[in-house]
């Protein structure tokens, strides 16, 4: 551990001006944050008490010979700290603070924020528990996970903490909506809002229809392999084919469909595909 030259400096002149006899310490091995202890001294006369960790350092005056009583709130982090008692000689001893068992703060992460419905373990969630200290709690820690509320099957698990780390997957819903996903360790939860979308469109089907300029190209109303409705903007491909020659036409869906006008060519295959699916083909013979 980094003593500080400050420190060090104070503790060299101590020892000199002490009067007090040689003392001794006597701490415990183990400490949980935020807990209140004692240090035992041996001897007798004034002395003065230093602990130090990486984020704290103490003084106290001291009377040899009776416990130093170390109050609750006052040693809070986490770590390996150092305590030096200079009066008529300089003792040291080591010991551990430990992070306090209750959880306080849960640090969620969800990933992602927003996909598709109906993907196996889709969703990710982790968790690191914190102590009312900030210490990272180390000792394993029950974290209840728990993904509802876009009306299909609710989904919940219970998982260990690792070195202060927890981490689950859920399978996206089939049904589109705001899922709530929420993450809890003892009374402190957490949760993340993740928007579920329809997937793929599956089964394009469209129907062809003559008019005085044309031929009139709809689809179906477009739906995920869920049954979602695909949102308007997706873009489908109309594509003719003809004599060697072809047109093609994108259009984005509007309430749920495409529609599009193509030339009425005699014997030509008109197809549709949105993306890797592709739809039926109509063959146009000029007399539909």
């Amino acid at each position: 551990m980094r003593r500080s030259p400050l420190l060090l400096s104070l503790l060299t002149a101590a020892v000199p001006l002490a009067v007090a006899q040689s003392g001794s310490l006597t701490v415990p091995k183990m400490v949980t944050a935020g807990s209140a202890f004692s240090i035992q001294t041996s001897g007798s006369g004034q002395a003065t008490l230093y602990i130090m960790g990486t984020d704290d350092v103490l003084k106290r005056d001291v009377q040899l010979g009776q416990p130093v009583s170390i109050a609750a709130d006052t040693v809070n982090h986490a770590g390996h700290y150092l305590v030096v008692l200079t009066g008529g000689g300089t003792d040291t001893e080591q010991f551990d603070v430990q992070p306090a068992n209750r959880p306080a703060t849960v640090a969620f992460l969800a990933r992602p924020s927003r996909l598709s419905t109906g993907l196996h373990n889709g969703i990710t969630g982790a968790v690191y528990v914190f102590d009312p200290y900030g210490n990272l709690i180390t000792n394993p820690t029950s974290v209840y996970f728990q993904l509802s509320g876009t009306g299909g099957p609710e989904q919940s698990r219970t998982v260990q903490t690792h070195d202060g780390a927890a981490w689950t997957q859920m399978d996206s819903s089939t049904k589109e909506g705001a899922a709530k996903f929420t993450a809890r360790a003892g009374d402190v939860s957490s949760t993340r809002v993740i928007q579920q979308v329809p997937g793929d469109p599956c089964g394009l089907r469209m129907t062809a229809k003559r008019d005085n300029k044309g031929i009139q190209l709809q689809t179906d109303p477009l739906k995920d392999c869920s049954g979602n409705p695909v949102p308007d903007g997706t873009v489908v491909t109309f594509t003719e084919s003809y004599y060697g020659l072809q047109t093609t036409v994108d259009v984005p869906l509007k309430r749920g469909v495409a529609q599009a006008e193509v030339p009425a060519h005699p014997g030509a295959t008109i197809s549709a595909a949105t993306g890797v699916v592709m739809g039926n083909e109509i063959h146009w013979g000029g007399n539909e």
